[in-house]
């Protein structure tokens, strides 16, 4: 077709379905309303399919066409590193799945607009096309510069941008090959031409100590620095709260709290945790029955709704764990200091007190500001190892007593009481269903110049899945009393799986002799938790357990209480943790009116207009934290393994895809075993069975098979880490432990410990 013939044809049909009374037709329709023969609709069809592909116009499933925004969505673009996408839509269970042939040249996070070709079925997900990018999402971008003769370009470090920034000549800004920049993007090109961009600060070279995490940093766009006027507003904060020994005399901030000083307060943290903003207390009372207090820092007493250290909370989402800091949500003014439930210090907390009968049922529960006061700041180590070793009791059988129960003599007998009711709880989940995964996280040793020192699995212990248990039992008790009062409030919601996913993890696990049952379609979260007790201690515990994970979908903040399906919960919410995350700051504020006098109806439509873009933006940011932290870890676990560079050693095939397989070391640490590295047969994926199967030898390379390696190669730009097989797995001797030595000394001779996550200790991550 001429290309004139073809540009006025084109025109003619814009013109027409864009005009005000045109109604969306078949083409056999237009062909009769502009009166063309059937010997030429074929022409007619070819100029209508131009039109949609350049997304001028639209058509429905029907085959109607019509204007583009007639059949199309509009949602946000999640990129993937071998260049195709997902699309999320609000109000649609699953993301549609977009080509990379048909991305239109949106990168990871742009609001774009996008005709879906296909739904959902029997033939597999949703997919659709890009027809248009509405927002950019990436006016910045960090990456590792590389200098050609004439131009430069930029390889992002955000994986989940697939495509190069082309740097112009002139416009390098004096970087050279190795460095991490930070690209300023001018030109974002198309589905076909490369963005463009110009190069607007030079982070460091590669190997510069620190320039690794600074690059994510930026690359997430995660905050730095507080704002000036936000560290001016945390610096009016007081250093100390002052509180007449006589509760008589309180008035002000102070009226109304309940005076909790004379009770046996604790605080169980890490060793080096410094925003301590839960402690607990346990007594019995006449009838048997446990009362225990979860007591947290009174965050919103020093953030007020407004200022500028609650904008700047909301804007920040959550604290982030990195591997060698953290970017916290709060100033350490707050955060470290007034807000920390220090010990010996006098402090305000919003308490949830509970009394628990034998059983594990909460009989009765009061939600109320107090005043506390923490008598010793343990940690896991110590509260774990007066539990194990049974310090201060008849049964311990030792002929001198532990140093624990010594220094701890006055709290061991509560410690004792404390487990017996975590125990109970325990229990009482499981019994309603609740899943509990288990996953090794790791623990990363630096030195004092950023790098890895050794890699060790992070186990929960006695005194780490007390304070869990603690910590859910709060959030469920706030979460139904304020769902019965039917006020506006933000809820942790997971949903029920999808049961598509759930077939699809049925006959997955069939392969392994196991089966899974559901009911209409559905599953309840008990049928997860007993192939979850089948599977422990097995060889493939860990691979089928991640394989239930990846079924389910991810929690998120709501303001509808929808139930949480992994803790099997009706009510559930995140009420411990207002110093790192906002959600729970801003639930403290709601608690705290209602508690002095409830909420008139103007309070209750301000809340009501507040809280979902609350809930949207929190949701949102927890996902890029969790990224940005599961990211640095990669990196460290690469740079460390570089170290070990042809040494062999034992892991488990983790994971199995068309180009190869993975392999898990007992360290956690995970590599790649390519295809292309298979020189004994030729492989055939087996995607029914997830197995690799040599087309001569028969030789199978399945999920959960142990395997000898050896360390190939690492690329610190992609995160990876190569393996190649050493021999068989069968031949392993005991010699060489996985991922190297358990840990090394620093330049001084000392241990440099990472910093530890207690968040996820408590519940953050798996609730």
């Amino acid at each position: 077709m001429e290309e004139e013939k073809l540009k006025q044809r084109k025109k003619m049909l814009t013109e027409l379905i864009y005009d005000k009374a045109y109604v969306p037709m078949k083409a056999k329709e237009i062909a009769m309303l502009l009166d063309i023969p059937k010997s030429r609709r074929g022409e007619l069809e070819e100029v209508l399919s131009i039109l949609v592909a350049e997304g001028k116009i639209g058509i429905s499933r029907k085959g109607k066409y019509g204007k583009p925004e007639n059949f199309s969505v509009t949602g946000i673009f999640s990129g993937n590193a071998r260049g195709f996408g997902f699309v999320t839509v609000e109000g649609r269970s699953q993301d549609v799945f977009i080509p990379e042939e048909k991305t239109g040249g949106a990168l990871n996070g742009d609001k774009v607009q996008i005709f879906i070709e296909r739904e959902a079925g029997v033939k597999g997900r949703a997919e659709g096309a890009v027809l248009r990018i509405l927002e950019h999402a990436n006016q910045e971008m960090v990456g590792y510069y590389q200098k050609n003769k004439n131009f430069g370009f930029v390889v992002p470090d955000n994986r989940r941008i697939a495509r190069d920034i082309f740097i112009p000549q002139g416009c390098d800004g004096g970087a050279v090959t190795g460095h991490k920049v930070v690209v300023r993007i001018t030109d974002f090109g198309d589905g076909r031409r490369s963005p463009e961009g110009r190069v607007a600060e030079i982070l460091g070279h590669v190997n510069d100590p620190g320039t690794d995490i600074l690059s994510l940093v930026r690359a997430y766009g995660l905050p730095e620095q507080f704002p000036s006027e936000v560290m001016e507003e945390a610096g009016r904060a007081p250093e100390t709260v002052e509180v007449p020994e006589n509760s008589e005399d309180w008035s002000g901030d102070l009226a109304g709290r309940l005076d909790l000083r004379a009770l046996l307060t604790v605080t169980i943290d890490g060793e080096d945790a410094k925003d301590l903003d839960d402690a607990v207390t346990l007594e019995r009372n006449g009838r048997g029955n446990y009362v225990l207090g979860v007591h947290i820092a009174d965050v919103s007493h020093y953030v007020r709704e407004g200022s500028a250290l609650d904008q700047e909370a909301l804007r920040r989402g959550t604290s982030v764990y990195l591997v060698d800091r953290v970017i916290p949500m709060l100033p350490h003014k707050l955060s470290n200091g007034i807000c920390s439930l220090n010990e010996g210090q006098d402090r305000l907390a919003l308490s949830c007190i509970m009394e628990v009968e034998p059983d594990g049922t909460v009989a009765d529960h009061q939600i109320a500001e107090t005043v506390i006061r923490v008598d010793r700041r343990m940690t896991y180590t110590a509260v774990n190892a007066i539990l194990k070793n049974g310090c201060g009791t008849e049964e311990n059988g030792q002929e001198e007593p532990c140093p624990e129960a010594e220094e701890y003599r006055d709290f061991v007998p509560m410690f004792f009481a404390m487990k017996e009711l975590a125990d109970i709880l325990r229990a009482r989940r499981r019994k309603r269903g609740a899943i509990d995964f288990d996953f090794p996280e790791s623990k990363i040793l630096l030195d004092r110049e950023g790098r890895p020192l050794a890699i060790e699995p992070r186990q929960r212990n006695a005194a780490t899945r007390l304070i869990e248990d603690f910590m859910l039992l709060a959030n469920e008790t706030v979460a139904e009393d304020y769902y019965w009062q039917a006020l506006p409030f933000l809820y942790r919601t997971h949903d029920k799986p999808d049961p598509d996913k759930m077939k699809e993890l049925g006959i997955f696990i069939n392969n392994f002799g196991y089966a899974i049952r559901m009911q209409q379609g559905e599953i309840h979260p008990k049928e997860l938790q007993k192939l979850l007790d089948k599977l422990e201690g097995t060889s493939e515990e860990l691979l089928l357990s991640r394989m239930v994970l990846r079924s389910m979908k991810q929690a998120r903040y709501t303001t509808d209480c929808s139930g949480h399906f992994g803790l099997a919960a009706r009510y559930y919410t995140h009420f411990t943790s207002p110093i790192r995350r906002y959600p729970d700051l801003q639930i403290h504020r709601i608690i705290k009116e209602n508690l002095r006098g409830g909420l008139p109806e103007k309070r209750r439509a301000h809340y009501e207009a507040l809280l979902p873009q609350a809930a949207l933006q929190s949701s949102a940011l927890e996902r890029r934290a969790e990224e940005a932290e599961r990211e640095t870890e990669k990196l460290k676990k690469c740079q460390y393994m570089s170290r070990f560079i042809g040494e062999e050693f034992t892991g488990v095939i983790s994971g199995i895809t068309n180009w190869g397989f993975y392999v898990e070391l007992p360290n956690t640490v995970e590599g790649l075993v390519r295809m292309s590295d298979l020189e004994d047969d030729y492989y055939i994926f087996d995607e029914k069975n997830y197995e690799l199967a040599g087309e001569r030898t028969g030789r199978v390379y399945k999920l959960g098979q142990s395997v000898r390696v050896a360390v190939a190669g690492t690329d610190s730009l992609l995160r990876s880490v190569d393996f190649v097989l050493a021999g068989d797995a069968e031949d392993c001797g005991a010699s060489g432990e996985a991922g190297g030595p358990a840990g090394s000394d620093g330049p001084s001779g000392e241990r440099i410990p990472a910093l530890r996550r207690d968040s996820a200790e408590k519940e953050g991550k798996r609730s």
